[in-house]
């Protein structure tokens, strides 16, 4: 029994930190001017791409911290400099961030969703059968 409770804390506190970092973030008055948007939103997504994926190879017992933070860290470098790039040679150079981003995103909470929806209907968990990264 505390060893699935601590499972669960494990699983949920990554999430957790997400909503209150989203709380803090609208009740503080910090403003980031226009010209840094691009930037911000490819950010966002780098970080909350990293957090679906650590949540998802938690969930697939392959989680490693030192993955996660390198990937973390990693995305929003490299999201961060093909949106400077882009801007400099004024070409739109981040949408392809944010469609990679968006894609493993949504492809992350699908898989963490059925992982949910099988436990929750008492089925065994099968293998993840998906190629995509999982802690990036």
């Amino acid at each position: 029994m505390r060893k699935r409770f601590r499972k669960v804390i494990d699983m949920w506190l990554p999430v957790v930190g997400v909503f209150v970092g989203i709380v803090l973030g609208m009740l503080l008055p910090v403003q980031v001017p226009a010209v840094y948007s691009s930037y911000m939103s490819i950010a966002v997504l780098a970080a909350l791409d990293s957090v679906f994926g650590g949540i998802r190879a938690n969930l697939d017992r392959q989680f490693k911290a030192d993955v996660f933070i390198s990937g973390f860290f990693g995305n929003a470098v490299l999201a961060a400099g093909l949106t400077y790039i882009g801007n400099r040679l004024d070409v739109p150079i981040y949408l392809c961030a944010i469609f990679v981003f968006g894609y493993r995103l949504f492809n992350n909470f699908a898989l963490i969703r059925r992982h949910f929806l099988n436990s929750l209907r008492g089925k065994p968990e099968q293998p993840d059968l998906q190629e995509d990264s999982k802690e990036e």
